[in-house]
């Protein structure tokens, strides 16, 4: 069966469906489509702009605990990953995702424990539901106390 439709005044569309020997059919349109996108800011920038070391007392001294403190341009994020690696930044060794809640201002505290002495890597990703941004930086963690 073929039907036809044509609209003189916007945009004709004509539609056919044709026998196929296989068993299957065909169709064909023709005629105009639309499609909207969205284009939306996305997070822009990442920044660790300080790294401070938790002071414990010694009967809490098995983590050393950091504060990072983190700035981003753009739209505001959603969640927060944390991955530690080796020094390379090659190894893996640990990854922590949080949802956050940022209102206002894109400024925040992430609080990491390490288990043990080292130079780590850290990877610090800010994601929302359409875009992702990383900062990156070396840290030295010194049985509780960090550079």
């Amino acid at each position: 069966p073929t039907g036809a439709s044509s609209d003189s005044d916007s945009s004709p569309t004509v539609e056919s469906v044709q026998d196929n020997p296989d068993g299957g059919c065909h169709i064909y349109r023709n005629g105009y489509y639309g499609s909207s996108i969205a284009v939306v800011e996305g997070i822009l920038e990442v920044n660790i702009i300080q790294m401070t070391s938790i002071q414990m007392t010694e009967s809490q001294a098995e983590n050393s605990l950091v504060d990072f403190v983190v700035t981003c341009q753009g739209s505001l994020p959603t969640d927060v990953c944390t991955v530690v690696s080796d020094p390379t930044c090659q190894v893996s060794k640990s990854m922590v995702c949080d949802p956050i809640d940022v209102t206002d201002e894109c400024l925040l505290t992430i609080r990491r424990a390490f288990e043990e002495p080292g130079t780590y890597c850290i990877n610090i990703t800010l994601g929302d539901d359409t875009s992702q941004a990383l900062a990156s930086a070396l840290i030295s963690v010194n049985g509780g106390e960090s550079t």
